[in-house]
């Protein structure tokens, strides 16, 4: 049921992940006494950033210029399947997907050579984390509504406002933070602009525990936050544009991560089903079991090609917001319904809290929300179709 691999080089990576997992990572995790729901440092995921770093796994999406390998969607999607499905608790911060170059995404290319030093490097070399600030409390999918404001003061901006639910904040040391640079003029008026986090006004606070229990984001506001105006990154006003263009993709690498965990479920249903004795015999002889086990392999197999075809799409180049979104949608439900019927296939021990199948069923119905909700990925799919 594994990928396969697109080329030796990428075997090559995948086999020395697989060592670092297995080998280094999960028996740490174990010997420490981790557990899902831990409130982890920065301390502890900088840790894991540096290591994965030295193994030549963190940033592989960042061009070769910027340290990275340049990585095109496809091989990065097969990786992170892999690393979601190994089992291991810290697993989002191995290929940085919690803090690191992936928070970053394509709004790199927009940096100065200013913001390069001070800002992507450091992230790239696990030495700092960041996140992306868009989303408001009344402003989740509507992402152009926003009403932080920026002010321009002399040189500086001054920013004040509310950021709600900010993914992977908890790890961060700056935001790329989406405002309104230009009342009146909606999306054509959005800049984004480095805020680090440790600026006078700036606070976090950390009341928007997911159903997860995963201690990973934050709600940041900003009180007449004094940042230089150096810090906008790209144009003035152009921010939101370039902000739709990392979404799209972002979408899409969000695929593989479930994949992963329902694989991971897939797994162990596969192996409780045939080790778990009821009536003289393993379950695995049931034709409902059986059933289970056959729908849940079919998800992940036509899951898995939808997620490759897109990928694909994206390393030629090609507009992919239709199929980011498609694979959004269709992945997010399908690789929910594996868990369900893993939880199933387990029983009571599926239904017991923090057990394996349990997280992950908790895990995977998040993501029908996270990146925008279904129901947004169908009106983009609808608008793209009847255009």
């Amino acid at each position: 049921m594994d990928i396969a691999s697109t080329s030796p080089a990428l075997d090559a990576l995948r086999h020395k992940l697989h060592r670092y997992l297995h080998e280094e990572l999960i028996p740490h995790e174990r010997a420490q006494g981790f557990s899902y729901e831990d409130r982890f440092s920065k301390e502890t995921v900088r840790r894991v950033w540096q290591r994965s770093r030295e193994l030549g796994l963190y940033g592989l999406q960042v061009p070769v210029e910027l340290g990275g390998q340049a990585m095109g969607a496809q091989d990065l999607c097969i990786l992170k399947d892999d690393v979601a499905a190994s089992g291991a608790i810290l697993f989002p911060h191995v290929l940085g997907d919690w803090g690191g170059p992936a928070r970053i995404g394509s709004l790199a290319k927009h940096a100065t050579p200013d913001q390069v030093a001070r800002f992507i490097l450091p992230v790239v070399r696990g030495e700092q984390g960041s996140c992306f600030a868009m989303t408001e409390p009344q402003s989740g999918s509507d992402a152009a509504s926003i009403r932080t404001r920026a002010v321009r003061d002399g040189d500086d901006y001054v920013i004040n406002g509310v950021k709600h639910y900010i993914s992977a904040s908890a790890f961060a040391d700056y935001a790329i933070v989406m405002c309104v640079t230009d009342p009146g003029k909606g999306m054509d008026g959005i800049s984004a602009i480095f805020v680090e986090l440790d600026r006078p006004g700036v606070s976090l606070t950390y009341d928007c525990l997911p159903m997860t229990g995963q201690h990973v984001d934050a709600d940041i506001t900003l009180r007449n936050v004094r940042v230089p105006r150096n810090n906008l990154l790209g144009e003035e006003n152009q921010g939101f544009r370039s902000a739709m263009g990392r979404i799209s993709v972002n979408r899409l690498l969000h695929c593989p991560t479930m994949t992963g965990l329902a694989r991971q479920a897939y797994r162990m249903a596969l192996d409780y089903a045939h080790t778990r004795q009821q009536f003289g015999g393993p379950i695995s002889r049931f034709q409902a079991i059986q059933h289970m086990l056959a729908d849940m392999a079919t998800q992940l197999y036509a899951c898995t090609a939808m997620i490759m075809a897109t990928a694909r799409l994206a390393d030629e180049g090609k507009d992919i917001r239709m199929q980011a979104s498609m694979c959004k949608v269709f992945v997010s439900e399908k690789c929910f319904d594996i868990a369900d019927k893993a939880m199933q296939i387990h029983g009571n021990a599926g239904v017991t809290k923090n057990h394996p199948v349990e997280f992950i069923f908790r895990r995977l119905r998040l993501y029908r929300i996270v990146t925008g909700t279904s129901e947004i990925q169908r009106n983009t799919i609808a608008k793209a179709i009847l255009s």
